[in-house]
């Protein structure tokens, strides 16, 4: 298949989001000096990372708004603790968001991918995230310009791997179907929705591959290895 639109997820797939935002993280537990409440800050991040998870697949589905979603994720490891105080939790977080638009870390090697797949393809982000935050990672990280536009679920109110967000990316960049290619971390989100409204799909796993329900068109356990496929 002779591919021309490439739609890239965000989130650890170029933004190294995981790594990033622990070390957020890390900085808000010293700051506020939440050794005061937790046994170590991994207790702290444990407790936060699960109920973060399960806050995002209900925002997915529509169970939370963005507004509740941020609320809760936050105040939950401090609840947890038996400390419902909710100016803290919206301090922290507030500052939370302020630092971690201008943390840098990419996954290994996908700048080198960028500068080659730029030239050869329409490139665009599809993610699941907020305007507000992922212009500024992007920019601040200087990953901004390999790409044509951003689409985001929160331009129409719809998430991967609902049909619709696919539907209004194509729309939105003039792409077709067959030409297109999704890449991305996430399997639910990025893979089998992409397969489902008929794109190529590429699973971006850089950790020990998993049996997956189906073959994606292209497995990408390394950056270094898109030219090889692409």
């Amino acid at each position: 298949m002779e591919y021309t639109s490439l739609f890239i997820d965000l989130d650890d797939t170029v933004w190294a989001f995981a790594e990033n935002a622990r070390d957020t993280f890390r900085e808000m537990y010293d700051k506020y000096r939440f050794e005061r409440y937790f046994h170590s800050f991994d207790h702290f991040y444990t407790l936060y990372t699960k109920r973060n998870k399960e806050l995002w697949d209900e925002y997915g589905v529509g169970h939370v708004t963005k507004e509740e979603l941020n609320r809760q994720r936050f105040a939950y490891p401090l609840e947890q603790v038996g400390v419902n105080d909710t100016e803290l939790a919206h301090t922290y977080s507030a500052d939370f968001f302020r630092e971690i638009v201008h943390k840098k870390k990419l996954m290994p090697y996908v700048r080198e991918a960028l500068e080659y797949l730029a030239p050869r393809y329409r490139l665009y982000i599809l993610s699941n995230g907020f305007r507000e935050l992922q212009e500024q990672k992007m920019r601040a990280a200087d990953v901004l310009h390999y790409f044509r536009r951003v689409i985001l679920s929160e331009d129409i109110g719809i998430h991967k791997p609902h049909p619709a967000i696919f539907h209004f990316a194509l729309s939105a960049t003039q792409s077709e179907a067959h030409t297109s290619l999704m890449i991305g971390d996430n399997w639910e989100n990025d893979v089998a929705g992409a397969k489902a409204v008929g794109w190529g799909c590429a699973y971006y796993c850089p950790d020990t591959p998993v049996p997956t329900p189906f073959s994606p068109d292209f497995m990408l356990t390394d950056w270094r290895t898109v030219k090889e496929v692409l």
